[in-house]
């Protein structure tokens, strides 16, 4: 049996094109488990192996890989940056026990690393943070950690200052042991001199080295006092310190280099050793019911516990179907029956085995500390929790952010018709940011996404792994109903037919909500005037109009309904009764109540060069942007906006017309506004227009 103290879980995260891919690849070289390092500008990196991912130069899906450094198993997952992939990130962090965040010591911390930072202390990872990119024009270490306080409001502890900068970035110097590592041959990271520190580094070196004893040692009373004291403690008592403060996310020890030119990634590795937790470590994941309440109970990170797992991640590839889970406790052998417990069904384990980005091991079994995928399951999701028969239990489950953009396609032939729903199913089961509807009016099919390049990559894999040929129809905005007016308003529900009628009288009050809060039903009704068994009934039947508003069919948003008084009849009243009368309480009351079309408004972060701000802003306010801040860095400016998601449709093309291509913009949703009354009455327009269509 493995030791869990050798084990780390970690996670590579970082804004597009900061480096995490190069730095994966570095680490693989390093730790002796790829021989050649594949470049992601060449579409070669080893976790980079979709063919949309080596065309693009960038990560769509996260990809697993193990590897050995100085005696500990590191199961290492890279994250995609771009932020219409955010879902692989947020679901990998949930899984891991530690991270490295990677940012590029030009571009500092962009608006991607910012999400990653927010999801990463949503789940409680330990990280280290790696400023990379430091042989490119403009890079600066220091003002990279700055940012890190700024943006972040994290604290970094840095623990190695670079020598030299830009082209002259040769090496870093170890602020503990107060030695240089220069790297002389860019193409040879094994080859590297420790040497003393250059004399014009001895004052800083000195300087950075006492904050860092003064931050490690507030973690241990009895080392401060001795401190204050006079005397420095040992390298190992620092390292000890250290390590508990970053498992706490006191702070998060900084270092720097260069992974494309081969320099400093040994001390990253060094690092996640010594600093990020092991499984044991981790605050154990919460137990929850069915309902998604916690119990009380947590899975305990060790082998002599009940079998827990936690589906992560599903994938399809020319095997069949992955399903990548995280052991949190137990022991799992090839032929157990495990129980998926949110399907309530057992099944068989047939094939396990340990990823190798897209490569594969076979294993006979795995144990609590593990990332593994299981081959050939059925029926079992992201965030399933797959468990001991004998001791069924839930895993605290993921939320999934919904999607705010949709496309319509259609196979251009029947042929493609089955394969496309063939594909389309498989594509969802490994994507839960992804959906699939179809319009019940015109009978396409409605795919919705995260952004443009979601979508984009999305179509691209029908066409090229599935053959699906597809007609794609230009981009819809998943616009909202709400409404802004309180109204009183009574509804009786009255149908006489041979036999028992059915009878439902309600009188109720229509308001606003709080922006976010959906749709809430309450009901304030004294005396037994209708009985509190109908309740549900009536809340179900304004609920499930809900999906469709007066002004355009889009669905309703933030909407109180409270049920105050009504009538009964002993014979005639039922539950079907007065889920009726609830519905044509809504048809009749919703369109008095002030109903307005609400649009997506998305949180844009534009980095520009200097000489185009002006241009940058302008654009955006000509899009109905509001600019939020802007914030001057060393080599551009970065503007952040709330803007229509309407507006922004082929925003990247416009944005490096206008910066001749050096401008770069990621977005996010951020809340609903209402529509401009033009926007409003166009969206009508089309709506009209397309079920004319249909």
């Amino acid at each position: 049996m493995s030791d869990l103290n050798l084990y780390r879980n970690i996670g590579i995260f970082a804004h597009v094109d900061a480096g995490k891919t190069t730095t994966t690849e570095r680490i693989l070289k390093l730790t002796g488990k790829i021989h050649k390092t594949g470049e992601v500008h060449d579409g070669q990196a080893t976790t980079d192996f979709m063919e949309q991912e080596q065309e693009r130069g960038i990560t769509i899906q996260s990809a697993a890989t193990t590897c050995f450094w100085k005696d500990h198993r590191l199961n290492i997952i890279d994250t995609p940056g771009h932020v219409d992939f955010t879902v692989e990130v947020y679901r990998s962090l949930k899984v891991l026990d530690g991270g490295v965040g990677v940012f590029c010591g030009s571009g500092g911390v962009e608006p991607q690393s910012e999400t990653n930072w927010r999801y990463a202390n949503e789940s409680e990872v330990a990280r280290i943070i790696f400023v990379n990119k430091l042989d490119r024009v403009g890079a600066d270490f220091y003002r990279v950690v700055e940012q890190v306080e700024d943006v972040l409001a994290a604290n970094p502890l840095v623990m190695v200052l670079p020598i030299g900068r830009e082209d002259d970035f040769t090496g870093v110097v170890d602020l503990l042991t107060r030695k240089a590592h220069i790297w002389p041959d860019p193409g040879n990271p094994e080859k590297f001199d420790i040497i003393d520190p250059p004399e014009d580094m001895l004052e800083a070196v000195e300087e950075w080295r006492e904050k860092l004893i003064e931050t490690a040692v507030e973690q241990d009373d009895d080392l401060m006092e001795q401190y204050l004291e006079g005397n420095e403690p040992s390298i190992e008592d620092i390292k000890r310190c250290v390590r508990e403060g970053t498992r706490k996310l006191d702070f998060f020890p900084t270092y720097c280099g260069s992974a494309f030119k081969d320099k400093g990634v040994q001390l990253v590795l060094d690092a996640v050793v010594d600093y990020l937790p092991d499984p044991t470590e981790v605050d154990p994941q919460p137990l929850t019911d069915e309902a998604g309440e916690p119990t009380g109970e947590v899975a305990t990170v060790s082998p002599d516990e009940p079998l827990r797992m936690l589906a992560f991640k599903i994938m399809d590839d020319r095997f069949g179907a992955l399903t990548f889970v995280r052991v949190y406790s137990g022991l799992l052998k090839k032929g157990d029956t495990i129980l998926n417990s949110f399907t309530g069904k057992t099944e068989r384990i047939g094939r396990m085995v340990e990823m190798h980005a897209n490569d594969r091991n076979e294993l006979d079994s795995a144990q609590a500390g593990d990332i593994i995928a299981i081959v050939g399951m059925k029926n079992v999701q992201t965030g399933h929790t797959l468990c001991d028969p004998k001791h069924p239990c839930t895993l605290e489950a993921m939320v999934f952010p919904e999607p705010v953009i949709s496309i319509a396609v259609a196979p251009r032939d029947k042929a493609g018709a089955e394969k496309m729903g063939i594909a389309i199913g498989k594509m969802v089961a490994e994507d839960p940011s992804f959906r699939v509807e179809t319009d019940e009016d015109s009978g396409e099919t409605i795919l919705k996404g995260m952004g443009e390049l979601h979508l984009d990559v999305k179509v691209d894999i029908l066409k090229r792994t599935y053959g699906v040929e597809l007609d794609v129809g230009k981009p819809q905005v998943a616009y909202r109903e709400t409404i802004t007016e309180a109204i009183e308003d009574s509804y009786t529900h009255k149908k006489q037919t041979g036999g028992s009628g059915q009878f439902g009288k309600i009188d109720y009050r229509i308001k606003p909500g709080e922006s976010g809060s959906g749709y809430v039903f309450a009901s304030t009704v004294v005396g037994g005037n209708v009985p509190k068994e109908f309740f549900p009934a009536i809340e179900k039947g304004f609920g499930s109009m809900m999906q469709e508003g007066p002004v355009a069919g889009f669905p309703v948003l933030d909407v109180e309904i409270e049920l105050y008084d009504g009538a009964f009849h002993a014979v005639d009243s039922s539950a079907v009764a007065f889920e009726l009368a609830a519905r044509g309480a809504y048809r009749q009351s919703m369109s008095k109540a002030g109903p307005q079309l609400i649009e997506p408004i998305m949180k844009v972060d534009v980095f520009t060069p200097d000489d185009h701000v002006g241009d940058v802003i302008g654009d955006l306010n000509r899009r109905r942007g509001m600019i939020k801040d802007q914030d001057a860095g060393a080599t551009g400016v970065r503007i952040k906006a709330d803007v229509p998601l309407s507006e922004m449709f082929g925003y990247i093309g416009h944005l490096r017309t206008m910066t001749s291509g050096r401008g770069q913009f990621s977005m996010e949703f951020s809340h609903y506004l209402p529509c401009p009354q033009q926007v409003a009455d166009d969206v009508v327009a089309e709506v009209e227009e397309r079920k004319k269509a249909g």
